[in-house]
C-alpha cells in the first residue's frame, strides 16, 4: 500500500513537471522548439494558467488584459486590433501555426477563438515574413489551442452567464485509444448588446441626435463546432483532419431619424474550413510536415425590412432592387487555399537547418464591393533558415524567404536573430528583419458605400505598390531567482505603407459620385511612409503562492501622408495610437490536498489603462485605467485503477466583476472612444470535466528537437 502511494506521487509529481516543461516550450519565434528562456527570437507567453486566473471572455480581453502592447477598436465588422502601432493587416494571427482567415472590413472576427479551448498565446513581435510571409510585419499571434493525449474518454462543459446577457457556452468531447483520436469543440457565445450613451453625432454636421437607437455594442450570437481526427500510424508517423463550422449574426436597430442611419438589415457571417496533413518524425533532429487548407469566410446582409437597394438579379447589377425580411445579400465571398511543406533538419556543428515551400491562392467574390465583382490572387514562396550554436554563449539565427506573386512578382525577405548569454541570469537578443505585404485584392479592385452617419464611397487602387518594412529591436532579459525583467526597445520602418486617405470628390469615378453624392471619399494609397517606435517593459514575480507583475509600453508614431488636394506632404499619426499603455496584476494562489483530491483556491486583481488614442478624424478617444476582480475554487478527485488508468473529475467555479470603478466613455456614437465597457459588470462560470482512461507518457512527454545545451 505504502509503495502504491509512494507511486502514485511520483507519478503526481513527474506529470506537473512534464505539464510545465510544457508550458516553456515555444516555437512561434523560429518555427521550431525551444525552451522559452533560451529561444533566440523574443518571445511573450500567455499561459494556460494565467488565462484561466484571469476569466478572460474573450481573446480580445485577454490580450488587452494580460499584455499592454495590444489595444481593440470593436464594432459591427469585427476587432481592430492593434499591435504596437499597427493594425490587423500587419498583424498575423495564426491557430495552431495556420493563418486566421475573415476580414472585415479590415478587421478580423476574432469570435472564431474559443478561448476556453486555448493552451497558451505566443506573441512575437516585429516583422516575421522571412518565416510566415505576407501580414506578418507587427508581429505574429499563435493561438496554441489544448490538446488531448489520453487514451480513454474526455467530456468537458463550461458555461459561463454575465451582464448585459452575456452567455457563453463550451463543450469537448474527445474519444482516443492511443492510434486514433476524435476531438469534438462546440462554443457559443452571445450578448444583448449596450448602449453608453443616446447622444449620436453624424458626420459633417453641426447637430446632434439626442435619441439615437444605436448601440455602442450591438446584440449578437456566434457559434462554432469543430472537428479534429488524428491517427498515429506508427511512433513517427501521423495523419490528421479537422474542419469547423462557424455562424454569426450581429442584430441591429432601426436608425431613428430617416436619411441618417436607417438599418433595415442585420449582418450574417458564415465561416467554413477543412484541413488535411502529416507529420514524420523519423528520428528526434528531423521532422518533416505537410499540410493543405481550404477556408471560406462568407458575409451577408440579412433583411429585416423590406429595402430598395443595388442589387444583382441573374447577374445583372439592378438599381433600387426589392428585398424583403427574411432575404440576403452577399456582400463578400472570401476563400483561401494553402498548401505547405515543411521540413527541419539537424546539421553539422550544431545546427538545425529549416526549408519549405508555400502556395497560397486568394478568391474573393463581392459583387457589391469589388470592382468587376470578383478578384484572384496567386502567391508562391520558398523559405530557409539556419539556427547555429556553434558559438556558445552566442547563438545566430537567419532564414530567407522568396516569394512571388502573379502581380508584384519576386521579393527577397532577409530576418537576422542573435541571442547572447550573459551568465545563467541575463540574456540579450537582438533581430533585424524585413516585413513584406503585397496588396490583397480588396485593397486592389473596394468599390463600395456605406452608410455610417453619412454616406461614405470606398475604392480600391489598381496602383498600389506592396509595403515593406524594416525592423529593429534590442532586448535584455534578466531573471534572478522568481524575479524576471525583460526590456525592449524597437524601431519599425513601413514603405508604401497602404492606408484608407481621405481624397477630393473630382478624383473619384464621376459615375460613383452622380450616382451615391457621397459626403467624403475614401480611397486606399500608398502614404509615403510610416515609422512605428517604442520599448515594452516586463517586470514578473513568481512566488510560491503570490504573483506580482505588469507590463509597459511606450509607442511614438510617425507617417508621411501626401494630401493629393493642395499636393503637399503631412506628418501625421497613425490611427488608433496612444503614447502610454500599461496592464498589471496581483494573483494568490493556493492548493490543498494531494495525490486522490486537490483542491486550488485562487484571487486576482488586475488593472489596464492607456492613455488618448489619437484619429485623423471622428476625434480622439479618451484616456482610460479599469480594474478587475476575480476568483475562482477548484475540486478535482482522480482514482487510480492501477498505475496506468485513472479516473478523474474536476469541478470550477469562477466569478469575477470587471471594471470595478464603473467607467463608461460616454463620448456620441458615431466618434472614437477610448473603451466600449458598459460599466461594471459581472460574470460567473462553472466547469465540468470528467476523465477516464490510461496516461500515454510517451505523447504527453514533448519532443523539443533542441540542442543538447537546451536540456536542461
Amino acid at each position: 500500500m505504502v509503495l502504491a502511494l509512494m507511486c502514485q506521487s511520483v507519478f503526481m509529481t513527474a506529470q506537473s513537471l512534464r505539464e510545465d516543461s510544457i508550458q516553456e516550450v515555444v516555437v512561434t519565434g523560429t518555427g521550431t522548439q525551444h525552451l522559452l528562456k533560451n529561444a533566440p527570437v523574443q518571445t511573450e507567453v500567455i499561459s494556460r494558467r494565467q488565462i484561466e486566473q484571469y476569466g478572460g471572455g474573450s481573446i480580445e480581453d485577454i490580450l488587452r488584459g494580460l499584455t499592454a502592447s495590444f489595444d481593440f477598436s470593436e464594432n459591427d465588422m469585427g476587432s481592430h486590433l492593434q499591435l504596437n502601432g499597427l493594425g490587423n493587416s500587419y498583424v498575423l494571427i495564426l491557430i495552431d501555426g495556420r493563418r486566421l482567415h475573415g476580414d472585415n472590413g479590415g478587421e478580423n472576427d476574432l469570435g472564431l477563438i474559443d478561448p476556453q479551448n486555448i493552451e497558451r498565446i505566443e506573441i512575437v513581435k516585429g516583422a516575421s515574413s522571412a518565416l510566415y510571409g505576407s501580414d506578418a510585419i507587427a508581429g505574429v499571434i499563435n493561438i496554441i489551442t489544448r490538446r488531448h493525449t489520453d487514451s480513454g474518454l474526455l467530456i468537458e462543459n463550461t458555461s459561463r452567464l454575465g451582464s448585459y446577457g452575456d452567455l457563453r457556452q463550451h463543450n469537448a468531447f474527445v474519444l482516443s485509444n492511443g492510434i486514433l483520436t476524435s476531438q469534438t469543440n462546440f462554443s457559443l457565445q452571445h450578448s444583448d448588446g449596450w448602449q453608453n450613451t443616446s447622444i449620436e453625432a453624424p458626420s459633417q454636421t453641426e447637430y446632434y441626435i439626442t435619441d439615437s437607437r444605436n448601440k455602442t455594442v450591438n446584440r449578437h450570437t456566434n457559434w462554432q463546432i469543430a472537428e479534429r481526427l488524428s491517427w498515429q500510424i506508427n511512433p513517427q508517423l501521423e495523419a490528421y483532419a479537422s474542419a469547423t463550422l462557424y455562424r454569426k449574426r450581429i442584430y441591429r436597430p432601426s436608425g431613428h431619424h430617416p436619411g441618417v442611419d436607417i438599418k433595415t438589415y442585420d449582418l450574417q457571417y458564415n465561416n467554413t474550413s477543412a484541413t488535411i496533413g502529416g507529420k514524420w518524425q523519423p528520428d528526434d533532429a528531423t521532422t518533416i510536415t505537410l499540410d493543405a487548407e481550404w477556408k471560406r469566410h462568407a458575409y451577408n446582409y440579412a433583411f429585416t425590412d423590406t429595402t430598395l437597394t443595388d442589387g444583382y438579379v441573374n447577374g445583372r447589377l439592378t438599381n433600387f432592387f426589392p428585398y424583403f425580411p427574411g432575404q440576403r445579400e452577399l456582400q463578400s465571398d472570401q476563400r483561401l487555399a494553402t498548401v505547405a511543406l515543411k521540413g527541419v533538419f539537424a546539421l553539422p556543428y550544431r545546427q538545425r537547418f529549416t526549408a519549405g515551400l508555400d502556395y497560397r491562392y486568394d478568391w474573393l467574390r463581392a459583387p457589391m464591393r469589388v470592382d468587376g465583382g470578383k478578384a484572384t490572387d496567386n502567391t508562391e514562396a520558398v523559405y530557409v533558415q539556419d539556427e547555429l550554436s556553434l558559438l556558445d554563449p552566442l547563438f545566430i539565427t537567419a532564414g530567407l524567404r522568396l516569394t512571388r506573386n502573379e502581380g508584384f512578382g519576386l521579393h527577397l525577405t532577409p530576418k537576422l536573430s542573435a541571442m547572447l548569454k550573459l551568465g545563467d541570469n541575463a540574456r540579450l537578443r537582438a533581430t533585424w528583419s524585413q516585413g513584406y505585404k503585397s496588396p490583397t485584392p480588396k485593397e486592389l479592385h473596394y468599390q463600395y458605400v456605406r452608410n455610417m452617419s453619412g454616406v461614405y464611397l470606398y475604392l480600391g487602387n489598381t496602383d498600389l505598390s506592396p509595403q515593406t518594412s524594416n525592423y529593429f529591436t534590442l532586448s535584455g532579459e534578466y531573471t534572478r531567482g522568481r524575479l524576471t525583467v525583460t526590456l525592449a526597445p524597437y524601431y519599425n520602418k513601413v514603405d508604401n505603407m497602404i492606408a484608407l486617405v481621405t481624397i477630393p470628390q473630382r478624383q473619384a469615378p464621376g459615375s460613383l459620385v452622380a450616382k451615391y453624392d457621397p459626403q467624403r471619399v475614401r480611397q486606399y494609397q500608398n502614404i509615403e511612409d510610416a515609422t512605428t517606435l517604442g520599448v515594452d517593459l516586463t517586470v514578473r514575480y513568481q512566488g510560491r503562492h503570490l504573483a506580482v507583475g505588469g507590463s509597459y509600453s511606450y509607442l511614438d508614431t510617425r507617417a508621411n501622408q501626401y494630401d493629393s488636394e493642395d499636393e503637399t506632404t503631412h506628418r501625421v499619426t497613425i490611427d488608433g495610437m496612444a503614447h502610454h499603455k500599461a496592464s498589471w496584476y496581483l494573483t494568490w494562489r493556493m492548493r490543498n490536498g494531494e495525490n486522490e483530491r486537490i483542491k486550488n483556491y485562487a484571487v486576482g486583481l488586475y488593472g489596464r489603462m492607456s492613455s488618448k488614442r489619437y484619429y485623423q478624424i471622428d476625434g480622439n478617444g479618451k484616456g482610460y485605467a479599469l480594474w478587475r476582480l476575480t476568483g475562482s475554487y477548484e475540486w478535482n478527485t482522480r482514482k487510480f485503477l492501477n498505475f496506468s488508468f485513472s479516473h478523474s473529475l474536476n469541478f470550477k467555479l469562477e466569478a469575477g466583476v470587471d471594471n470595478l470603478l464603473n467607467y463608461c466613455d460616454r463620448t456620441p456614437h458615431g466618434l472614437h472612444l477610448g473603451t466600449t465597457t458598459p460599466g461594471r459588470t459581472v460574470f460567473a462560470s462553472l466547469t465540468l470535466r470528467w476523465n477516464k482512461g490510461k496516461k500515454l507518457t510517451n505523447n504527453t512527454k514533448p519532443n523539443l528537437n533542441i540542442n543538447s545545451d537546451e536540456q536542461d
